[in-house]
Parts: structure tokens; sequence; C-alpha cells
């Protein structure tokens, strides 16, 4: 009898930790690193904020997704007395090159501002959006100078349930207990980047490691730290100027890959040791982070200025050394298939089931890939969508596509385009990729953090 309520009891509590852990979003898209939510079904509708259960403004500025573990959210942002404010739509040649200096090999015509910001980190709580603390990082004078439309929170921190991991870019990385408590911090350094466009790669917790790629027009490289202690275990300096993707973890069905985009080479090395497994040319620069399932990885990269022409590819598990860059659409031993692409792309790809959708920045446009062979279903504009910029998600078998403009347009995949519904949020921009829990959608505009539910 006791050995039954023994093993009844562990029975719940792995139940619970079960429940638990698919509730949790803890890092960049989600448990996995792509965007696939495992708790059930999510709301189809939410037009006019009926389902909306709470609203929370945020103060300054910050591109950072929230991420969740139990019933806490965390958010980072940076803020100023003179704040300067992200503006929708804003493409201009002033905005995107920071100065026509730099188009002639100068100078860049902007520098960092002069007053003092606050990087923050903000916990609130799930059910009611309550404040539950807050605790500012750093406070002082930004290092470099950003895009107009990028922000100096635009890393997503990332949390095992023990540890919260916020990664400030040029600023520096903090880790605190989830009760606020700074654990330890580290410089990284400050870099340039390309036009002054600033930073946004994300950490990565895995197992006892985090890690951060760093690209810049100066010195990049990738590092693994201790999630304990901040320490360094391994550093590997990388041939690349800026990019801006997220490292991933790739499980596939013969290891574990930690992949980064990059311009020069696509690159997955080994995460405990960070020697590289493989490459592959890349086409210039890359924003969006690689996704995978356990048979493939999908990489992308685009043009170095305007980010457009470049080649989206589909691996295989198991590659090594050099992997040749496809021509025409070609295939190798560990290249399934390749696409080549002509738009700008910042949002990261999104699988499901037989289906992978590849986001376009302007003009609402989707692509509709078949996951296996490459066949392009469509690609098409939703009609009323803006350019996407947040990542896409999935759940219950449906595709989640969030515009700039605050509108989130639920799509059953297929190979022809079928939207479902489209939803939309007051605030003017959206730049931030949502975070998925218990069955609510946690949506941040440029004021304010939404809880869809």
């Amino acid at each position: 009898m006791q050995a039954f309520r023994v093993a009844t009891v562990l029975g719940l509590l792995s139940a619970a930790a079960g429940t638990a852990s698919a509730d949790n979003w803890g890092q960049f898209r989600g448990p996995g690193g792509n965007g696939q939510a495992a708790d059930g079904k999510l709301p189809l509708e939410w037009t006019g904020e009926k389902q909306v259960a709470w609203k929370v403004k945020i103060p300054g500025a910050g591109w950072s997704q929230p991420v969740v573990w139990g019933e806490k959210v965390f958010v980072t942002t940076a803020s100023s007395e003179k704040q300067v404010r992200p503006k929708p739509g804003d493409f201009g040649t002033g905005a995107a090159f920071g100065g026509i200096g730099l188009l002639f090999g100068g100078q860049s015509l902007r520098t960092a501002p002069k007053d003092i910001h606050r990087w923050q980190v903000m916990c609130l709580d799930k059910g009611t959006g309550k404040v539950l603390w807050e605790a500012v990082a750093k406070e002082g004078q930004p290092r470099t100078p950003v895009h107009y439309n990028n922000s100096y929170a635009s890393e997503t921190p990332a949390t095992d349930g023990e540890r919260l991991i916020a990664y400030f870019g040029m600023t520096g990385i903090f880790c605190y207990d989830l009760d606020g408590k700074l654990l330890w911090s580290k410089d990284l350094g400050a870099y340039p980047t390309q036009l002054d466009w600033g930073s946004s790669s994300s950490p990565v917790l895995h197992g006892e490691l985090v890690f951060v790629q760093c690209d810049n027009d100066k010195a990049s490289f990738l590092v693994a730290l201790d999630k304990k202690t901040g320490d360094e275990r391994w550093r590997v300096n990388r041939d690349e100027q800026s990019n801006w993707s997220t490292p991933y973890l790739w499980r596939n069905e013969k290891r574990t890959e930690l992949v980064t985009g990059g311009g020069t080479k696509m690159r997955s090395y080994d995460p405990e040791t960070g020697k590289v497994l493989w490459e592959m040319a890349g086409s210039g620069r890359c924003s969006m982070t690689p996704v995978g399932t356990e048979s493939l990885l999908y990489v992308d990269s685009g043009s170095r200025l305007a980010g457009q022409q470049g080649t989206f590819v589909a691996i295989r598990p198991g590659a090594e050394g050099e992997i040749p860059l496809p021509e025409g659409g070609s295939a190798d031993s560990f290249v399934a298939w390749a696409a080549k692409m002509s738009s700008c792309r910042v949002a990261s790809p999104l699988v499901v089931g037989d289906f992978v959708y590849v986001l376009e920045q302007q003009n609402g446009v989707v692509r509709c890939f078949d996951a296996k062979t490459g066949k392009e279903h469509y690609r098409k504009r939703i009609p009323g969508a803006s350019g996407f910029t947040a990542s896409p998600w999935a759940s219950d078998g449906k595709a989640y596509f969030l515009d700039q403009n605050g509108q989130t347009f639920v799509v059953e995949p297929g190979r022809e385009l079928k939207v479902l519904a489209t939803n939309k949020l007051d605030d003017a921009m959206f730049w931030s990729s949502p975070a998925v829990s218990g069955g609510a959608i946690l949506l941040r505009g440029i004021d304010h953090l939404y809880c869809v539910k």
C-alpha cells in the first residue's frame, strides 16, 4: 500500500511537472525555439479586445519578447527622459542608413544618445498583469547608436525556472533569480554594427550553459557562459559582420547542434565545446533565426545591404565540414532543397505539419513551401496586412501571423491561403514576437503588453 501511495504521488508530481512545462515559454520562440505551442487551443478571435484578459503599459521601449515561467511573465525594456519612440513604417534613407555618409564609406552621422537610460527587467503576474517586481540592470548612457526603429532592449530574456538571463546587447548580460535578486552580470563589450542598426540576437539556455551570439562589424564571436556564475566555458571568434539572428538548438534525429545564422557562413557547432560541425556560405547577412524538425533544418540569409537576394535552404542531419551552396535549386547529400529569395525577411520561419512559411517584412506577403520537397505552393499578400517583423507561431494545427500594425491573421495550413480570422489590437506598432502560455497569447506593442485569453 505504501509503495502504491508513493508511486501515485510521484505520478501526480510528474503529471503536474509536465503540465507546468507545457505552460512555460522560457526563451525566444518558446521551449524548442520554433514557435510551437504545445499547451492546447488558443483563441481564434479577439477583435475589439473582447478576449483581452489584461493590458499593461510598459515604460520605455523594447522589442524583446515576453517570456513565461509558471505564473510569472518577464519582460525587458530601456527608458530615458528623452525617449526616442520607434515609428511604424519608418524605412526612409535616414532611418535605414544612419546618414548618407555611410553609403559612401564614411562614418555614421548618428551618435549614441547622451541622456541617461535605464535598462530594466519587469516581472508580472500572468493572471492579472500586476507588476510583481522591477529591477534596474544598469543606468547610464548607451555606448552605441541604434536604428530609429530598433531599441536598447530588443534581445529576449531566457529562463529555466531557476535563473533569468537578461541580455541587453552592447550594454551587458545580467542573471537574476525569479524573485529579482541579481546573481551575476558580465560586460561582453560594445561594438559597432552595420549602419548603426544595433543588436537583437537573444541568449539561449541549454543545460548549464548560456549561449550568446554577438555578430558585429568589428569583432564577432559566439560564447558559452556558465549559467550559475557567468564564467566563460568556451568562446569562438566568427568571421562575420553584423547579423541579428538568435542561435538555434537543433535537436535532430542524430544529435543536438547549435546552429547560427550568418552572412559569411551559416554554421553548426557542438554546443558542449564550440567545435564547428559544418558550414555553408551565406548571402551577406542574416536576420531570420533558423528553425528545424527532427529531419530538416531551415536556414536563410539575404544580401548585405538590402537583405533581399538570398537562398532559403533545407538541410538534413549529419553533415560535416563544408556544405556546397546550392545553385539553381539543386540539392546534394545534405541539402534537401533550396529556394531563391528576393524580398526582405526578418521574421523567423514557421513549420506546421507538411508546410513551412516565410513572412516578408513589407507588404504582408506570405510564402508557403512544401516542408519536405521545397515546392512553393503560393506567394501571396494577405488582404489588409502590413509587413511582418514578429516571428509567427503555431497551435492546434493553425498558424498565427502578427503584422506590424497589430493584426494577427489565423491561417489554416494548406496548399492555398485560407485566413480563418483577423484580429486587431490598439498599439501603433508590433515588432516583438509573442509568447504563448496556458491558452493565453502575450503580445507586446510599442506601449503595452496584452494578454489575450
